[in-house]
């Protein structure tokens, strides 16, 4: 008698992933059950769903192996690259939903919908990332943009590249944000230090700094929130 597992496809209709997704809607699925519709298929011997908690168990989590990078996920018996693009496809339609309330011409209205975009953008890059969100005299979204990136120690922020881009983009005021991998978002020293030069910096062309956010794991301090601009 075979001992290998029953095909998904011959499961009864309710418990099959994709099935089920349809009936109840993707909030009745586990994490392993909605990353088994993205897989698809699993190996021998092992259903999609078997895969599917293999890999969160050995990654430590839905997060965790979707911030996976190419070199350790691909590798994996049942993940080449073509499924490693999928995932990351999926994940990065999910960041860009959430930071679609602070599209292009928005006005920037809502506090938290500003810490939501800038923590579903920086949140989870495994190294450090300064970015500016450029803003119009009132407050309406020109552009959000990446200027440096760094390792896991810091990134190199240069007053004159952020006025350079600020006026490239002829902004009236930006808000500056920047992620911490380690996951504490309580800004250190040089953070402080780098948002009085840019302050600085930024007056001297007429431009607002309206805000400083540190993203941490899942949550960003504010800097104008705090009393410290």
């Amino acid at each position: 008698m075979s001992n290998d597992p029953v095909p998904i496809r011959e499961w009864p209709a309710g418990e099959r992933p994709r099935e089920k997704l349809l009936d109840r809607g993707p909030a009745a699925l586990s994490d392993a059950e909605l990353l088994a519709v993205l897989l698809r298929c699993g190996t021998r011997g092992r259903s999609a769903v078997d895969l599917a908690r293999d890999l969160l168990v050995e990654f430590g989590g839905l997060r965790a192996l979707l911030g996976a990078q190419r070199t350790e996920l691909a590798g994996k018996r049942g993940i080449g690259p073509a499924k490693y693009a999928e995932l990351q496809a999926a994940a990065e339609l999910g960041r860009r939903q959430q930071s679609e309330g602070l599209a292009r011409g928005a006005p920037l209205a809502d506090p938290d919908a500003t810490r939501r975009f800038l923590v579903a953008r920086l949140r989870d890059l495994p190294h450090e990332v300064f970015a500016c969100l450029f803003l119009d005299n009132r407050h309406r979204v020109i552009a959000f943009e990446e200027l440096f990136r760094g390792t896991l120690d810091g990134a190199s922020v240069h007053p004159r590249e952020v006025v350079k881009a600020t006026l490239r983009h002829n902004v009236a005021a930006l808000i500056l944000a920047h992620n911490h991998p380690s996951g504490v978002a309580e800004p250190s020293d040089a953070d402080r230090l780098i948002t009085r030069r840019l302050r600085e910096a930024l007056g001297l062309v007429d431009v607002r700094v309206l805000d400083h956010f540190v993203v941490g794991d899942g949550y960003a301090v504010s800097f104008a929130e705090h009393g410290w601009l």
